[in-house]
């Protein structure tokens, strides 16, 4: 199994939307390192739902990959925002995979906590300029951000 930090605005599709609909395709991703590692993502794999861009930016909730790495169907849609005219359906560039709600955290876990712990150092979140939608988190870092959030 592994671990990974996936960022959505709360406004645009926020841990209450994935709790209302348990299930949902987590689409739009527009970077190729961020596009890869949607790739590598396995069914079981968990993953700390992080709102972004909002008055307090942080990890929220925890979900699981229930479906593996499709054609992100928005990038075929002229009328979507994420519509990519050079992609094709035989061969498409962007990938989404299916998360699943597991729990909502009672407190948002902050980015601004998170700077300031060291066993989290070298987690990509908090290392300067690093502005990946999705990255991957160690098993030891899953534990230390884990243990903070179900206090």
């Amino acid at each position: 199994m592994a671990y990974w930090l996936m960022k959505s605005e709360p406004s645009v599709f926020g841990i209450d939307h994935l709790a209302q609909r348990q299930v949902a395709l987590w689409d739009g991703v527009r970077n190729y390192q961020a596009r890869n590692f949607l790739r590598q993502m396995q069914i079981g794999d968990q993953a700390f739902f992080y709102h972004s861009n909002c008055k307090v930016a942080g990890i929220v909730g925890l979900m699981k990959i229930a479906r593996t790495g499709y054609a992100d169907p928005t990038q075929f849609d002229p009328e979507h925002k994420y519509y990519d005219p050079k992609s094709k359906l035989d061969n498409p560039r962007w990938t989404g995979v299916d998360v699943e709600f597991v729990e909502k955290f009672n407190d948002t876990l902050s980015l601004t906590t998170l700077k300031t712990l060291p066993e989290l150092a070298e987690l990509a979140l908090v290392r300067q300029g690093n502005r990946l939608s999705l990255m991957p988190v160690s098993e030891q870092q899953w534990q230390v951000i884990l243990g903070l959030c179900q206090r």
